[in-house]
């Protein structure tokens, strides 16, 4: 090898060396800017974990669903396994007219429910209306009593429990029971309603129509049942058959189809339901002097034996509260929240006009600023037309012991938004006192479906004492407005001083003609006698004067023989 080539291969070495040098120094140089880097840049947080169905999931859903700005009925605390205080569920006072069901089996825990709401909206300022059908409810009315397992509850929802005794006034349909009477007209009450508890068929209930269109026109006041059983039997007759010819007539089958239905309702005592004084509804909408809503409670002892009429008696209250309360619009707060329990009697055979009378009033009365909220034991009871108008829905566990409870079950499921609960299950197993919850947030969007275990009554959880209810009755400003029944003039009087007098001048037409028929008898002259002799006569004369002549000539003939 020459000098030469080895000169240039150790510059080749020397080359390539100082290129490795370089690279390491490029590489030392990005690691340290980098690192650099590193300390001058925040560390970012962990990113969070893809959504699931699972324990934080829900509260976080929750807890957000149910944060409303203004103020509203705290109806308990989220269950995930165990309740968790700080996910409270609750609904928005200002969209409680946006109406409600709260449907559940028997001894669920619908009533301390109602409870639980009433006392709330009570104490926000907005009266309250509701059948008190066990006589359950009157427990608000007295300070509740505490004991540990009440206060233990309460700590493990966040619930601050306070004993406190809500404003109560007590009511009961045509004074039957413990109550102020509460009785309507049967001009008021209206034939449709009246239909519904009579149970007519869809031409009964017209003709019936046309019965209070007559009475209406004539001026003759239908306040009991002894004034349309008058009318009907004025219009059944001969003069009111004449004055119903130009408006179609009435038969007479249908009139007596109608009083008989009457009379056995009547049997039943529902007469006493219908008179006066008849109830004003703005005495529904009181407060106290403290600013506290009054809850006014119906007292309906014999609700079984009188199904059809308790459910219509509070279908007409809601109808009269929709007439008479101004447009209010969309405000802070009702003006009342109406509890309609045992709903399912309401809608049971029904007609359609009485389907279609309670699905406006519950779509229109919104705008009065009354709340409806249904109380029954599957939401299948009420008709698709008035369940998709209730914004919110407190739904207690369900049985599934037959073919049809199963099928229920899986229509109340299907009614719901979207959750990630497996509703079938969930719904048969909670506990009492439990319950599925979504409302209608401020924004007018269903908010997420909840489990929720409910808050306890502040009020007793047992009836007030008989005692306390009457003596609250008797102090009571309405009892000396409302107490006494009055009788005024209405129909059945008018008919029955028409019909007297209509008596007395066919009494005296009848005298009159006697009369006229006497005096034209004593004004005819004596008859004279016939001279003219009647066959017998004749015969008997002829036979006479034959033998006279006879007689005569054997006289004579003796007295020449002698000679």
């Amino acid at each position: 090898m020459t000098t030469s080539d080895d000169a240039s291969k150790a510059l080749a070495e020397a080359q390539e060396a100082a290129a490795a040098a370089q690279k390491k120094v490029e590489e030392l140089t990005a690691a340290a800017a980098a690192e650099k880097a590193a300390e001058a840049t925040p560390i970012a947080p962990a990113a969070p974990a893809a959504p699931a169905a699972n324990s934080s999931e829900i509260v976080g859903i929750v807890k957000a669903g149910y944060a409303f700005e203004g103020i509203a009925i705290e109806m308990g605390a989220l269950v995930d396994g165990e309740p968790v205080p700080d996910a409270q569920v609750r609904i928005p006072l200002a969209m409680l007219n946006r109406h409600g069901l709260v449907a559940g089996a028997t001894g669920t825990g619908k009533t301390k429910t109602l409870q639980v709401l009433a006392e709330q909206i009570s104490a926000n300022g907005v009266p309250v209306f509701a059948a008190d059908i066990k006589g359950d409810l009157s427990g608000l009315a007295t300070p509740g009593a505490s004991n540990d397992k009440l206060l233990a509850r309460c700590q493990s929802i966040g619930q601050d429990w306070k004993s406190i005794a809500s404003p109560a006034e007590y009511f009961a349909i045509g004074g039957v029971g413990n109550g102020i009477p509460v009785r309507a007209s049967i001009e008021s009450f209206g034939p449709t309603l009246l239909s519904k508890v009579l149970g007519l068929n869809e031409t009964q209930e017209s003709s019936l129509g046309l019965v209070f269109h007559y009475a209406r026109n004539a001026d003759l006041k239908l306040v009991d049942l002894d004034d349309l059983r008058a009318v009907l039997k004025f219009l059944g007759g001969d003069e009111g058959k004449a004055a119903l010819a130009d408006l179609g007539g009435l038969s007479s089958s249908t009139v007596g189809v109608i009083l008989r239905e009457l009379i056995a309702f009547a049997d039943q005592g529902a007469d006493v339901f219908f008179g006066q004084p008849e109830i004003a509804v703005s005495d529904f909408l009181r407060t106290t002097s403290d600013g506290k809503g009054i809850v006014s409670l119906l007292e309906v002892p014999g609700v079984q034996d009188k199904p059809e009429l308790f459910s219509t008696f509070l279908m007409y209250l809601l109808g009269q509260l929709f007439k008479e309360l101004p447009e209010v619009g969309d405000a802070d707060k009702p003006k009342l929240v109406f509890f309609f329990d045992e709903a399912h009697l309401l809608f049971a055979n029904a007609s359609k006009d009485f389907l279609q009378t309670i699905t406006q009033t519950v779509r229109l009365i919104r705008s009065k600023g009354v709340g409806i909220f249904f109380v029954t034991q599957t939401p299948k009871d009420v008709p698709e037309d008035v369940l998709g108008q209730l914004g919110s829905r407190v739904q207690h566990q369900l049985r599934a012991h037959t073919p049809d409870d199963a099928k229920a079950l899986k229509a109340t499921v299907s009614t719901y938004p979207n959750t990630t609960y497996d509703l079938e299950q969930v719904l048969t197993n909670l506990g009492i006192g439990e319950a599925i919850v979504t409302v209608m947030s401020e924004k007018g969007a269903p908010t997420p479906v909840a489990w929720t275990r409910l808050r306890a009554p502040q009020g007793s959880m047992d009836p007030t004492p008989t005692d306390q209810i009457q003596a609250a009755i008797n102090a009571s400003p309405l009892n000396a407005k409302y107490g006494a029944a009055v009788n005024p003039e209405s129909a059945s009087e008018k008919l029955g001083v028409q019909a007297a007098a209509s008596a007395k001048a066919a009494e005296e037409t009848r005298i009159q003609a006697e009369a006229d028929k006497l005096a034209k008898q004593k004004a005819k002259p004596a008859p004279r006698k016939s001279t003219r002799m009647s066959p017998v006569d004749k015969a008997v004369g002829e036979a006479s004067r034959t033998l006279g002549r006879t007689v005569a000539r054997e006289l004579i003939k003796n007295l020449f023989r002698r000679r």
